[in-house]
């Protein structure tokens, strides 16, 4: 007769959660690492990491009878697009885990029928608390503890057999489950490929994440303007960043899931930047609802937009650029005229003059007075812009 544990793990796996590993209730033993990263001021602008912090010294702030930890993780690899679309610079890139429907709504619905699951299993009373990535967890610690994956040097949790393209998610449950924790298998080595690749240098060293010069940070967590120093470093990458996971060789056996809800929707996969850039709110609301993406927000997804027209560099899209520098948001009038002025030319130059009159906006003046200075001094300026 099969245990309660292993009961669980098989009703996990029918619900789609590959990796499964059960440990013990705990402190966390990374915590005092955790305290220091944010000291050190690498968690940047996200201050409910900090507010947080409290919670994350134990699940057990979470659901003060929690026994146990069912931590679990759900495969969001689907597809690699062609490689000619991928590296258009015309076209944008979005991360892979927002390609379909937003994960938070998927797996909190599949973690809710595994607690009934458990619930109706157990024959007892039983308290839980389900976890996706918004509570406050050091979920990579628990995961890594019950032997689904190692944390690699990218800060990604890798499993030996396929890779890291995973949602992890948690179960805290006020019964004392069985241990599992699968054999812990494979490591990084002396591979650095992902600190190699990353455009920003936001591995600082292995294992150690300055998010304020991550993609994925500046495209959705930053809600200001991106650093300039960082802007032509970002390439076509418009929501969240990839780099240091299709890099890594052990995602060369990763295995698509046939989840639908992960499959890309019409327009997730390199959507041509042009098409996104006129955007209204009602538009974006539509195209992006239930998708992760509308964690940008319409004025930060155009932002990133902006900055992906900037590094295209092409002339012909200085019409949408000059409609995008009226826009009723700040943050979009000012990347627009960094944009404009990373394209240069004498009708970019004349635009950028005629906003200045009238821009009210201190940073956006900012950025437009910059910008023509980078016209004035581009080797561009003469050129032909017809």
């Amino acid at each position: 007769m099969s245990t309660l544990t292993q009961q669980i793990q098989a009703r996990a796996h029918r619900l789609g959660f590959e990796l499964v590993g059960i440990i013990p209730a705990a402190q966390s033993e990374t915590i005092a690492r955790y305290q220091q990263w944010i000291e050190n001021g690498y968690a940047g602008k996200m201050r409910y990491l900090e507010r947080h912090l409290p919670l994350k010294t134990d699940v057990r702030q979470l659901l003060a009878e929690a026994k146990s930890v069912i931590s679990l993780a759900m495969n969001y690899y689907t597809l690699d697009p062609p490689k000619p679309l991928a590296e258009d610079p015309a076209r944008g890139q979005i991360s892979r885990y927002a390609w379909g429907d937003d994960y938070h709504d998927i797996i909190r619905q599949r973690l809710s029928e595994l607690v009934d699951f458990i619930k109706q299993t157990a024959e007892t009373e039983l308290q839980t608390r389900v976890c996706v990535d918004t509570a406050p967890i050091i979920e990579r610690e628990y995961a890594q503890k019950a032997g689904i994956g190692w944390i690699g040097k990218n800060t990604n949790l890798i499993h030996w057999r396929s890779g890291s393209w995973y949602f992890l998610a948690e179960v805290l449950a006020s019964i004392a489950l069985e241990p599992e924790t699968p054999p812990l298998r494979g490591s990084c080595g002396t591979c650095t490929r992902c600190i190699e690749a990353c455009p920003t240098d936001a591995i600082v060293e292995p294992n150690l994440l300055d998010s304020r010069r991550c993609i994925s940070y500046l495209t959705i967590e930053l809600k200001e303007r991106i650093p300039k120093a960082f802007r032509s470093k970002m390439g076509n990458l418009i929501y969240g960043c990839d780099i240091c996971q299709e890099v890594c060789p052990w995602n060369s056996k990763a295995v698509p899931t046939d989840d639908p809800a992960f499959q890309p929707r019409d327009g997730n996969l390199t959507p041509t930047l042009l098409s996104l850039i006129g955007m209204t709110q009602q538009e974006f609301s539509q195209k992006f609802k239930g998708s992760p993406i509308k964690r940008a927000k319409r004025r930060g997804f155009l932002r990133n937009v902006l900055v992906a027209i900037g590094n295209w560099g092409e002339q012909r899209a200085v019409p949408a650029l000059k409609k995008a520098l009226t826009d009723d948001e700040s943050l979009v009038r000012s990347h627009a005229a960094w944009a404009l002025g990373q394209i240069g030319g004498t009708a970019a130059e004349k635009i950028l003059q005629t906003q200045l009159t009238v821009e009210t906006e201190h940073e956006v003046i900012t950025e437009i007075q910059d910008a023509l200075l980078e016209i004035a001094h581009s080797p561009r300026r003469n050129r032909n812009d017809a």
